[in-house]
């Protein structure tokens, strides 16, 4: 059995994420048990008892040759400055190894399938690790509101500057808002994609890829070339929810990539947190959903509410928020009832204030002078009357 970390195991976990996609419950299974070199000898030689992954593997090996294909892919890798990590290298991000016990109440493949990486490709100079230490995702539609994009660049920006990683997946709408809100505040952001780190897709964000790489990382588990297909982005989704220590989201549509993501988040045990919209609103439908349906979701509409929930206990307490305080709200309850008994216009005497008030004279005289002492009422010759400011 190759150490882990070896030049084989690299190699053997390259292979295995070309030969079959990221997640998959019974090669995570195999490697663990027999290791990588040796899981993929294993997969190669047929005969598993999983039919369907069997029918895969044989559709990719007349495809290609999976160890060749490994080598090309780390040579493509050098060429545009990325590297592979994996789970002994010191860098790897310890809490996606969470999604070994990620169990997903559907039938679907996709539900199914939901195990740990066996590796990274990972494009930019940032430690992997270090970099997803204190990450919140921020994900939602790609057909953004105003309302959305204005909201995401507040919380993005907001948590950048506290030192938080923000962490997205890169596509058009409230992704590409949490990346450029992120890069604005001069801090650090991660892009999870669903293809090879030369190719991230949508090109129409290229240059904030490029930017991404520069100054934070864009990783993948697809190797280099990889195209970005469909499923592909449901896959991914799982690594956002479980790589950061919590996920807010902004917009989302009934049924979306978003909202299966918190799907994962909540299974999971992080803070899933929703920012609510216009209830008019078709691109906050999803988000509804999540906080009707879900009572672990919680609802948030700043950077103060999402530190609360990721933050270490009493690191980001807030005070609740409250209108300005007036010295009335101050008041015990038998000064505040001589408040109500003075009239807004016109004096009144002691014991015309005590009989509307229904408290004995000794008690008004008494709360009296302290109401005047703080400016509340004013003695005149004709009696007792509010004062102008009084708050």
């Amino acid at each position: 059995m190759s150490e882990p970390g070896s030049h084989a195991d690299r190699m053997a976990r390259a292979a295995l994420t070309w030969l079959a996609e990221p997640g998959n419950r019974a090669v995570w299974t195999l490697v663990q048990r027999v290791g990588a070199p040796a899981a993929l000898e294993r997969l190669l030689a047929g005969n598993l008892p999983d039919k369907w992954l069997q029918a895969a593997i044989s559709a990719r090996t007349a495809a290609g040759d999976a160890r060749q294909m490994a080598e090309e892919a780390m040579s493509r890798a050098d060429e545009v400055g990325a590297r592979l990590v994996v789970p002994s290298d010191p860098e790897w991000p310890a809490r996606v190894d969470a999604l070994a016990r990620l169990e997903i109440d559907s039938g679907s493949r996709v539900n199914r399938d939901t195990r740990p990486p066996l590796c990274f490709w990972v494009r930019g100079e940032l430690r992997l690790g270090a970099a997803l230490d204190r990450s919140v995702a921020i994900v939602g539609a790609r057909a953004s509101t105003g309302y959305g994009t204005y909201v995401t660049n507040d919380l993005a920006y907001g948590l950048a500057e506290k030192g938080w990683t923000v962490v997205s997946g890169g596509a058009c709408g409230i992704d590409a808002a949490a990346h450029r809100a992120a890069l604005a505040a001069d801090g650090v952001t991660v892009s999870v994609l669903a293809c090879g780190v030369d190719r991230p897709y949508p090109v129409l964000n290229a240059e904030m890829f490029a930017q991404i790489a520069e100054r934070g990382l864009l990783i993948s588990e697809w190797p280099p070339g990889a195209e970005p297909l469909r499923h592909r982005f449901l896959i991914r989704n799982r690594v956002i929810a479980a790589a950061t220590a919590g996920t807010v989201v902004v917009e989302a549509a009934a049924r979306s990539g978003a909202t299966q993501t918190m799907s994962r988040v909540l299974a999971l045990d992080r803070p899933a947190m929703v920012v609510p919209g216009p209830v008019t609103s078709a691109m906050s439908v999803g988000c509804h959903e999540l906080l009707r349906k879900h009572p672990y979701t919680r609802l948030v509409t700043s950077v103060a509410d999402v530190l609360e929930e990721v933050g270490r206990i009493g690191e980001y307490l807030e005070p609740p928020p409250r209108g300005r305080e007036r010295v009335r709200d101050r008041l015990d309850e038998e000064s505040a009832l001589i408040m109500e008994a003075l009239p807004r216009r016109g004096a009144v005497s002691a014991e015309e204030i005590a009989a509307e008030a229904r408290l004995d004279l000794r008690t008004v005289l008494r709360r009296l002078s302290l109401l005047e002492a703080a400016g509340l009422v004013v003695r005149t010759e004709s009696g007792i009357t509010l004062a102008r400011r009084g708050g």
